[in-house]
């Protein structure tokens, strides 16, 4: 929680890099066209949220080193199977606590009951699944040659259950009173979370499902679509490396937060990237595509630019919108003054 007292003590907000900056404002951006997508073609979505499920799941454990049969993924994740091994119940605890967050989203408050209960879900039935660390746990390096070095000492059990209230209480004044943006704030907690490193195991992956979670929390949808664990690991030497970076001198308050909160930035943003382009795929079909443009085009109430229409239409080209303004002319049921990017645009309805 020496992030999130940087926060409380109103530090933080004076040294915010241009860099987040812009990723805060793309992720506002790609927000609002993920929400008009999802209110204009929900009953398309169900694959991508399979797809993320079961990517999430893999992917998480995966870079834990845990994984399972290919040829039993589809049966592990969707299914009841009997589980064959300890990795297959790693996996499957895992999915229960994604569709523990998924099924509850913003409803699931971020506490220390529902971090507890996330390691439990994913930690399948080893002993101490659901129970804070009883001997310390450091990060340990390991080189090619053998040798090993204590990369970072986490806090010790003693401490552990009071360095987690105190977490959560700044979180829950932070998520309240709003004084910076919650992104940043979802950030530090995960920063210290991982630095407190509560769990004997499984830290990495419980810090994931709480980013997830914390994500619902501050109106921020896209893992429900696009798995956040895949992008980190897509991008593990980066996530160990700013992780890295942002850890040397917390414990005494001095560290610099910055590398990892922009990393988990970035991941955001990246998943709606990925969004906006997979959603685009599932609602290739132009008879879908035309059926969108012409509901965004027929609620325009005033004059509007082609761009307008491309906002309301994600995963929509712009080409094609160009073929139906100009079809609906032909037809006298638009108007059009100007020529190019200055081109206005009214829907006559005749």
């Amino acid at each position: 929680m020496m992030t999130l007292r940087q926060i409380e003590a109103g530090r933080i907000e004076k040294s915010i890099p241009m860099s987040v900056t812009w990723y805060l404002s793309d992720i506002g951006e790609a927000k609002g066209k993920q929400e008009l997508f999802i209110r204009q073609a929900p009953q398309r979505l169900k694959v991508l949220r399979e797809h993320a499920l079961a990517e999430s799941a893999i992917s998480s454990n995966r870079i834990e080193g845990v994984e399972i049969d290919h040829a039993r993924v589809g049966s592990v994740i969707f299914g009841r199977p009997a589980l064959r091994d300890r990795n297959e119940q790693e996996v499957g605890g895992y999915r229960d606590a994604l569709n523990l967050i998924h099924t509850e989203g913003a409803k699931l408050q971020v506490s220390e009951a529902t971090i507890l209960r996330l390691h439990e879900l994913s930690r399948g039935e080893i002993w101490d699944a659901g129970k804070y660390k009883d001997q310390p746990v450091d990060i340990i390096e390991k080189f090619p040659d053998g040798s090993q070095r204590v990369r970072f000492r986490s806090v010790s059990p003693e401490k552990t259950p009071d360095f987690i209230h105190e977490a959560m209480r700044i979180w829950d004044n932070e998520y309240r009173d709003q004084r910076i943006s919650p992104l940043i704030a979802l950030a530090a907690l995960n920063l210290d979370f991982l630095c407190i490193h509560p769990f004997r195991d499984g830290n990495g992956r419980v810090s994931r499902l709480l980013l997830l979670q914390t994500c619902y929390h501050v109106g921020i949808e896209v893992g429900r679509y696009i798995s956040l664990e895949q992008l980190i690991e897509e991008n593990k030497e980066r996530y160990y490396e700013t992780l890295q970076l942002s850890s040397q001198g917390w414990h005494e308050g001095k560290h610099d937060p910055w590398p990892y909160i922009g990393f988990l930035l970035y991941i955001i943003k990246k998943a709606y990237d990925r969004f906006a382009e997979r959603a685009g795929n599932v609602a290739s079909a132009k008879g879908e595509k035309s059926k969108l443009v012409l509901q965004a085009i027929m609620k325009q109430a005033a004059e509007f630019r082609l761009v307008d229409i491309e906002r309301a239409c994600p995963g929509v080209g712009r080409d094609w919108i160009r073929v139906i303004l100009f079809g609906l002319k032909e037809k006298g049921k638009v108007t059009c003054s100007g020529k190019g990017k200055g081109a206005r645009w009214r829907y006559t309805g005749d």
